[in-house]
């Protein structure tokens, strides 16, 4: 697959995401369309396991949606919306790779994955200002930024318009673990590398039954889990995890 304003890189069971829009990585119409396109393809592809997602450059991430061209696509605010969510409900891991600054829609974005590492770089700010722009975070920010932080710290951080820090960022929450800008990357692949290991069916039932919990509730939640377990239960990587377990040898999960 090649993309007018992403690049894609897959490694063994690991697929990146690259934001390639230097030096900002804005959010372009164009943009959307492609990173549409690319996490549906994705999704359906079984090599795929785990998703990263990062900015090509080192000043940013993606600082967010580029102002000129929302002002030509009146609809860029529902699309983004919309996509942000599929990250969000993404049924394999997703990490963002937050290499610079990660502002408004970029910050949506990770704020939608499900882990976000971030570069040490003092220079790197992280927050959603829109309301600088007299509009609001409207691509899932204000949901993503309240269900992480808590009301109080989210309602803060987007009404005062505040631009954090790593090190603020990660003493707050919003991202869980900081590196040196070198060794971002190579961390972050360790860490996909070793999630991509995981029984693949095990791990999409979890995620699963994770966002059922956030989206529908617990009552929901449970019913998915229990549908899910089953399946698990009944896979030939449970058969494979059993074995290996009294083997005392590392399962070979392939997603079946």
């Amino acid at each position: 697959m090649t993309f007018e304003t992403l690049l894609l890189d897959k490694k063994a069971h690991v697929t990146t995401i690259t934001l390639n829009r230097p030096p900002n990585n804005a959010v372009s119409w164009q943009m959307l369309q492609d990173f549409g396109k690319a996490i549906d393809d994705l999704a359906a592809d079984r090599e795929t396991r785990v998703l990263v997602i990062t900015g090509s450059g080192v000043k940013s991430f993606s600082a967010g949606m580029d102002v000129m061209d929302a002002m030509a696509h009146p609809d860029i605010g529902e699309i983004g919306r919309a996509l942000w969510t599929k990250v969000d409900l993404f049924e394999k891991p997703v990490i963002a790779a937050i290499n610079g600054h990660a502002l408004g829609g970029g910050c949506e974005l990770a704020l939608a994955c499900h882990f976000r590492f971030m570069a040490d770089n003092p220079k790197a700010l992280m927050g959603c200002p829109e309301v600088n722009l007299g509009i609001i975070p409207g691509w899932g920010g204000t949901q993503r930024m309240t269900r992480l932080l808590g009301r109080t710290k989210a309602l803060d951080l987007m009404l005062n318009a505040r631009r954090l820090s790593p090190k603020e960022a990660f003493e707050i929450g919003l991202v869980e673990k900081l590196y040196p800008p070198e060794e971002l990357m190579t961390e972050v692949m360790e860490y996909a590398a070793a999630l991509a290991e995981r029984a693949p069916l095990s791990v999409q039932a979890i995620i699963k039954s994770s966002t059922a919990f956030i989206y529908k509730g617990i009552t929901e939640g449970l019913k998915v889990e229990a549908a899910t377990s089953k399946a698990c239960v009944s896979s030939k990587d449970a058969t494979e995890g059993f074995t290996a377990f009294i083997e005392k040898r590392k399962p070979n999960f392939t997603g079946e």
